[in-house]
Parts: structure tokens; sequence; C-alpha cells
């Protein structure tokens, strides 16, 4: 029997803080996937610094529900925006899936806060709504991240094994090996280097990485920070964007500091190697990480093998993630797994995910 294929809009505010992105695709929520416009709306200053001032919380407060409320008005004009530039209308659309944004991820107590009002999105689209992807997961033991790897699957038909490394706020990884799935974070990812960059007023990213080029990094520093615990730990194992901070480097140059933190990110992902049930061929990178020149050259020469943005297989990398939560809200609505021991070490393979019906049905 043919399965019915869903048209689904996904979205995704990531760690980085930089924005919305949101992706149309055609999926079945299993081996088909057709993907389609996608767009990135940035945040405005205001919106981003008030959601730094909101990380870590696990209360709602009145200045909480004031961020809540920009953000979801923020995803409502993405949708907006996505359809208009590309004369979709909403009934054509049959699910949202809305990730919201990470606050606070604390899987070892159980919790995990996603922020955004689904119920406003729902109405305001006119579009039902899947959204608590996480909930599920992390209250039957599990990480709660990463959530991807199953969209990577779907896209990926390799033999051999192959990583996809993910470098956004948060860096994380699947190893894949056919049916093989298993994924955790690696450690910090972009988060602690843009952070450094807007401390010191200079800009919101490394661009390119030609801050870090110029400087030297810190063995010392490098060393200690990838000695912790977490980068041995065996997975399932996932981070809180603010399980590192920038006290190490605090006393360092500029330059030295942002070739420093680069350096760390390196380090963890070369450390992921030593979990992985067989070496991989090749590293396909997404998230904006893989834009950084100099950051992608330190990964060939430390990983000894091919690296390459995800591009390059046809995928996306603007849009990968937001295309996963729309893959995934179908896979909800089929009552389908969104996560599983190997990925984020829940018990059993594991649906989830919260509907919200738009008064449009």
């Amino acid at each position: 029997m043919t399965k019915r294929v869903y048209t689904a809009i996904g979205l995704m505010s990531g760690t980085s803080l930089d924005g919305v992105d949101a992706a149309i695709i055609r999926t079945d929520g299993e081996q088909f996937v057709e993907t389609g416009a996608w767009t990135t709306h940035p945040y405005p200053e205001l919106l981003r610094d008030g959601l730094r001032t909101v990380l870590g919380q696990k209360e709602r407060t009145s200045a909480l529900a004031d961020v809540e409320h920009r953000l979801t008005v923020h995803h409502i004009d993405t949708v907006s925006k996505l359809l208009e530039e590309n004369r979709v209308t909403n009934s054509k659309i049959d699910i949202i899936g809305f990730h919201g944004h990470t606050v606070t991820h604390l899987p070892k107590q159980r919790f995990t806060w996603q922020i955004g009002d689904a119920e406003m999105l729902a109405e305001a689209c006119g579009i039902d709504v899947v959204t608590d992807f996480r909930l599920a997961d992390v209250a039957a033991g599990g990480q709660g991240a990463p959530f991807a790897p199953l969209y990577h699957r779907a896209l990926l038909d390799s033999a051999e094994p192959v990583a996809i490394l993910n470098l956004g706020g948060v860096a994380n990884v699947t190893w894949i090996e056919g049916d093989r799935l298993i994924a955790f974070d690696t450690g910090p990812g972009n988060a602690l280097i843009d952070d450094w960059v807007a401390r010191h007023n200079r800009g919101r990213f490394d661009e390119s990485g030609d801050f870090a080029r110029i400087g030297t990094v810190d063995r010392r520093i490098v060393e200690a920070t990838l000695a912790k615990p977490y980068f041995g730990a065996s997975p399932p194992k996932s981070l809180d964007r603010q399980d590192f901070d920038l006290s190490g480097v605090d006393a360092l140059s500029f330059e030295d500091g942002a070739a420093t933190l680069t350096a760390i990110t390196v380090g963890g992902v070369q450390a992921a190697r030593a979990h992985f049930p067989a070496s991989v061929t090749r590293w396909l990178v997404t998230g904006g990480g893989r834009l950084n020149a100099y950051m992608m050259a330190c990964l060939v020469e430390g990983l000894g093998v091919a690296v390459a943005p995800v591009e390059e297989a046809g995928w996306q990398g603007d849009a990968l993630e937001a295309q996963a939560f729309g893959y995934l809200a179908v896979r909800s609505l089929r009552g389908l797994p969104l996560s599983l021991p190997s990925t984020t070490g829940v018990p059993k393979a594991l649906t989830g995910g919260r509907r919200i019906r738009s008064v449009a049905t």
C-alpha cells in the first residue's frame, strides 16, 4: 500500500541564536523525502539579547514570557515569509514542525525546555503544529538530543561508515553505517567562539575563522578542557549551551582566545572518533561552522579523512535542521519513533511530539 506523503514546514531556532530557519519538505516520514523551498529569518538584536537573558532558566517569569511571545511572533513571520516568497498557500501545508528555542537542557534531571507558543503559531498560520519533540524522550530517561539522526539516515544511502557533523552552537555527530545509527554531542560548537567575539565587540561571529587564524592556540587550555569527563564518557550523551564557558580563556588575547576556542571545538570532534563502532571514510559538515574556512581546514588536518560541507552530498546545509523537524513532525503524526536507544539512550524506540490543531482545521 502506498504511504501518504505529507507536505510539512520545519522550523528551527538553534543554539547559535542567529535566527529561525524554515523549510518545506514532502515526505512519508520514512524513506521518501523531497526537499523544497527554505528561508532564514535572522533575529533582531533585541530578541537575540532577550534569548540570552533567559538561557538556563527553569521557571516561567514575566520576562521569559515576553521573550517567548516575541520569539513566537518571529516564527510566525518566518512562516509567512516562506509561504509568500514561494507563492504557497497555507492550505497546501499539512503540518508545521515547531522545535521552539532551547533555554535549558538537563537530561540527567529529566528536564528540557524549549520555549515557544505552539497554540499561537497554529492559530496565526492556520496550520496544525507538532511541538514538544524532546519531552517524551527525556521523561523516559533519554538524552533528548540529538534529534536529527533519523532524518540523516533517510537522506543518506551509504554502506560505508559516514559521520555527519553539525557545527551549531553545540556540536553533534551522527555516525551512520547502513541502518546503524549512533549520535551524540561532541562538545562546544560555535557558541563559545561567538560569545568571545561579541564580548570583545568584534561582531557576532568569527567569519571564516579570520580571527582564530592569526592567533596562537594555548595547548594547555585545550588539553585541560578535553580532559573533562564529558569527552571520555560513552554515548549517548548531550550538552546544554551553558555547560561550557569562557573562563578558561579569559586571560588570553582576543586572537589567541579565538584560536584556542576553535581548537577546543575541533578537539571535541576528534575525541568523538573513539566512540564510533568503526572508522568513517568521510565527514559531512552542516551548521554555521561549515562556513568557517579555518575551522574546516583544522578538521581536515585533525581528522585525516575527507571532510566536506553537506552541499557536496546535494543537501542544503542552511535548511537541514529545519527540514529534520518537518520530517519528524510527519513521523509524529504517523506514530513512528523520533529517537532510538543508540541516538539518545532512550530505553526503546520512542515516538513523541504534541499536535496542536489550528482553528482552520
